[in-house]
C-alpha cells in the first residue's frame, strides 16, 4: 500500500523564495532511495504561510529506512529548510512537523 508522509513547514514572510531556490538546489538523493515514488514541493496560495513536501513511497518501510539512511542525514544537515554551501546559511523555514498516511484510494494520473 502506498505511504505518504508530508512535511509541513513554517516559513517567515520573505522567505518562501529562499526555501523554494534552496529545494531546487537539493542533491536529489530521495529519488535514488529505494521504495521511492515522488516528491512535490508545495507553496500555500491562501490561508497559510506554510509549505508542504509531499513525498510517496511504495511502504512505510521504505520512508522509515531513508530517514535513517547518511544521505538524508546529508541533505538535511541544516534543519528545515537549511542548505549545507546554500550561501546564506539562515534557515528559509522556522520548524515543521510530518504527517503520514497510507494510501487508501487513488485516482487519476
Amino acid at each position: 500500500m502506498t505511504f505518504v508522509a508530508i512535511n509541513v513547514l513554517s516559513v517567515p514572510d520573505g522567505a518562501g523564495a529562499t526555501l523554494e531556490q534552496r529545494f531546487a538546489g537539493r542533491a536529489g538523493m530521495v529519488e535514488q532511495a529505494p521504495g521511492f515514488m515522488s516528491f512535490e514541493l508545495m507553496r500555500p496560495t491562501a490561508g497559510t504561510d506554510d509549505y508542504l513536501v509531499l513525498t510517496r513511497w511504495h511502504d512505510e518501510a521504505s520512508y522509515q529506512s531513508w530517514l535513517g539512511s547518511r544521505e538524508f542525514g546529508a541533505g538535511h544537515g541544516g534543519g528545515a529548510g537549511a542548505r549545507p554551501g546554500a550561501g546564506d546559511s539562515a534557515p528559509a523555514a522556522s520548524g515543521s512537523q510530518i504527517w503520514t498516511f497510507q494510501v487508501v484510494q487513488r485516482a487519476g494520473e
